[in-house]
């Protein structure tokens, strides 16, 4: 991966876009896509006090569209992002079908190596970078790639809650 500093410029000029928080994400997932490299982006936000996520960005609308809040599923992936704030990634899609029950939609993307990075402020994870790629993709000299990425991350879904209470007020 280049220098974060190489990267900081083109990202900030996407900040300063009309358009927030999509415009952020935007440049997220084309800085992912040139140093970890990915099939599939999203973006996944959290409030941990009721339970529920929301996907606050997608690349691909029609398998994965934004919005809406849905429950957390607790157990393993819940226990390696939100609790222990690690990330989880699969290598294979039998490991994707034992925590994701939309393992045929993952798979029929032709995915089946995924990689969940949590970004983590004030002690919680507000949000999760989500990714999919081919069986294999991302081992751990790639999961470590996309743990670089974070900074970038938490400024977006910074972005987003900002952009929701500008919304709220208005």
């Amino acid at each position: 991966m280049a220098s974060d500093s190489d990267h900081w410029g083109d990202f900030l000029v996407a900040l300063a876009q009309k358009g927030q928080p999509h415009s952020v994400f935007q440049a997220l997932e084309r800085l992912t896509k040139e140093t970890v490299g990915t099939k599939l982006f999203t973006a996944t936000t959290f409030d941990l006090a009721i339970g529920q996520s929301r996907r606050t960005y997608s690349e691909n609308e029609a398998a994965y569209p934004t919005g809406g809040f849905k429950p957390m599923s607790l157990g393993l992936w819940s226990e390696t992002v939100i609790d222990r704030h690690e990330p989880f990634s699969s290598l294979t899609i039998e490991e994707i079908a034992v925590v994701f029950p939309d393992w045929p939609l993952i798979q029929s993307l032709g995915c089946e190596s995924n990689c969940n990075i949590p970004v983590v402020v004030d002690g919680r994870v507000i949000g999760t970078i989500n990714l999919l790629h081919e069986a294999g993709y991302y081992t751990t000299e790639r999961v470590a790639e996309a743990m670089k990425l974070r900074p970038f991350a938490a400024v977006a879904f910074l972005t987003a809650e900002k952009m929701a209470a500008v919304e709220l007020m208005s």
